[in-house]
């Protein structure tokens, strides 16, 4: 049985080892672990005991050649955030060279016109994977499956519109005698810049609560060339070199986020630790009337937890 695969991100040379543990692209290590050692029970020998030689060898070339290297590339952080600054750029680069996709599953064409295109996504993936490796014989086909949603949700994820993927959804019931029709609010029209920034904010914001900076500086720089004078951009972006001790730039962006919206919350938050960090007092200047020392000795109120603690990780010792 060849294990080769020729669709979703494997059809552009690249070894998709989140298909092959059946998990989300953003899966975390805990979630990684507790899905490889699920698998490796599945493929050991001592559970094939029973199988036939066939069969056996089977299993153990999918563990040793497949789920190993999966394993081994995302349980480690260096190469798993690697990895996943590798998928986020070959997504936009799909989207920017207008590359079309061949849909193989009526699962794919659904996520790719579904609005809520991640519950759909994270739904499908823990569908599959709850039987990817119960018949040995199908598991190639169910990694190729898997593969296709990953590759048409980081598509999605980096902007991609696709046209007539998923039927049209049913037209509203008309209102019966009985019922008063009422007149649909309003919405404010978005452009697709707007709805592919927010897209790179939240994705952003969960690397962040990861600890993962790397990739979250490169989804909120992607975002600022869209939109450079977005506050909620300049404000994350200040939070990652603020963890990364880049004081300078953090500072660059915390005052331009400041300069867009005073009152950002986060942003403030993120100036006054940067201030505590380079030794300065918080705030611009302290009155003359009032005693030496007496902004220093204010207490932080802020904590390690609440509003910023997930953002900022606590103070610093």
């Amino acid at each position: 049985m060849s294990l080769k695969v020729e669709r979703g991100l494997f059809k552009y040379d690249l070894i998709d080892h989140h298909a092959i543990l059946g998990i989300p692209v953003d899966a975390d290590v805990k979630d990684i672990r507790k899905r490889y050692l699920k698998i490796a029970r599945r493929l050991h020998p001592d559970s094939c005991a029973s199988a036939s030689d066939g069969e056996k060898q089977l299993a153990n070339n999918l563990l040793s050649k497949l789920v190993n290297p999966a394993y081994e590339k995302l349980s480690q952080e260096r190469s798993r955030t690697e990895y996943i600054v590798v998928l986020s750029q070959m997504g936009k680069r799909l989207v920017q060279e207008s590359a079309s996709v061949e849909f193989h599953t009526d699962l794919g064409r659904q996520l790719a016109g579904a609005p809520n295109v991640d519950q759909i996504y994270r739904s499908a993936i823990a569908k599959i994977a709850e039987s990817q490796y119960d018949s040995l014989s199908q598991v190639m086909q169910i990694i190729a499956q898997i593969s296709e949603l990953n590759l048409v949700y980081l598509m999605r994820t980096a902007g991609k519109s696709f046209t007539n993927a998923a039927p049209p959804p049913p037209p509203p019931k008309p209102p019966t005698n009985n019922t008063v029709s009422k007149s649909p609010a309003p919405q404010q029209p978005t452009t697709p810049e707007a709805s592919v920034v927010t897209q790179y904010i939240r994705r952003a914001q969960e690397l962040i609560a990861k600890n993962q900076l790397v990739p979250a500086r490169v989804e909120l720089q992607d975002a600022l060339k869209l939109e450079p004078n977005n506050s909620r951009c300049h404000t994350l972006i200040g939070v990652v070199y603020l963890k990364q001790n880049q004081t300078t730039m953090a500072k660059v962006h915390f005052d331009r986020a400041l300069q867009l919206d005073p009152k950002d919350e986060t942003a403030l938050e993120g100036k006054r630790k940067l201030e505590q960090r380079l030794g300065q007092k918080p705030g611009a200047t302290v009155s003359k009337t009032a005693p030496p020392n007496t902004a220093a000795k204010q207490p932080d109120k802020s904590g390690g937890g609440g509003l910023f603690g997930g953002l900022f990780g606590g103070k610093k010792k």
